[in-house]
């Protein structure tokens, strides 16, 4: 893998950081290139040096935590579910900026389909509808009612300022999850 030049990760850090403070404060619609290079206080050039648009840009900062999200839970797929569910709630809270803003803006429904779909996936994975408490139903219907539940509780958690620890979160999650899965 190529190195990536600090001075061009710190740029795109800014231009990353300046869209999702923006898309806190006003409607997605408003927001201009112009804006985004006046608060990561780069010149507008340098935003489509990086960007083909502010779409581009949201994509880009969208897939770059969903994939941060799957390299996490590669590395976690031999921990208990308390433990890996710890790591995923400790990155929610590492990127509160992110989650926050795709959770809570006009920009949610994109996103919370996307980490959905993420999370299907992953909780496909985990579902056995051979024997046990899920005999014989669906494995496409019981995955979409965990990852949808899991997505919920994440935007709960988030919307209300996280009122408790990832740890916290971790044990009544991961609780949750053992008794569905």
């Amino acid at each position: 893998m190529a190195k990536v030049d600090r001075r061009v990760a710190r740029t795109q850090d800014a231009i990353k950081t300046a869209f999702l403070e923006l898309m806190s404060e006003k409607n997605f619609d408003s927001i201009t290139i112009q804006d985004i290079s006046d608060r990561a206080n780069v010149n507008r050039a340098t935003v489509y040096l990086h960007y083909l648009d502010k779409y581009d840009l949201l994509d880009k900062i969208i897939e770059e935590h969903i994939q941060n999200m799957a390299s996490l839970c590669e590395e976690d797929a031999d921990m208990e579910w308390i433990e890996a569910t710890v790591h995923c709630m400790e990155y929610l809270k590492s990127n509160y900026l992110f989650f926050s803003t795709m959770l809570t803006t006009e920009g949610a429904q994109y996103f919370r389909s996307r980490f959905v779909q993420y999370n299907m996936e992953e909780f496909k994975k985990e579902v056995d509808i051979t024997t046990g408490k899920n005999l014989g139903q669906n494995e496409e219907i019981v995955a979409e009612f965990v990852a949808n539940a899991y997505v919920g509780v994440v935007e709960w958690w988030i919307k209300n300022g996280m009122p408790y620890s990832s740890e916290e979160m971790a044990e009544k999650v991961g609780d949750l999850l053992e008794r569905i899965i």
